[in-house]
């Protein structure tokens, strides 16, 4: 469906509702087009991956096997009593 800013503004609940269960809804301001779309849908149509949950997130970080954490040797400087 086309909507007019004004409209979709004053209905936006609506929209937003047709969006999720009938598909994309176009809102045109001037001579400009938008399209209100579900996440999933506009994840589908430009290939995005899901965002990750935390969980996954921090699942998905480098292990850090490669990296060198021995310490250093070093000793406390003198002090005179």
């Amino acid at each position: 469906m086309i909507w007019k800013l004004a409209e979709a503004k004053n209905k936006l609940s609506e929209v937003v509702s047709l969006a999720r269960d009938e598909g994309p809804q176009f809102v045109t301001r001037r001579d400009e087009e938008y399209v209100v779309m579900t996440k999933e849908e506009y994840l589908r149509l430009t290939g995005e991956k899901p965002t990750k949950t935390f969980v996954e997130h921090l699942l998905s970080m480098p292990k850090g096997d490669d990296l060198d954490l021995t310490r250093k040797p070093s000793y406390p400087r003198e002090i005179e009593w």
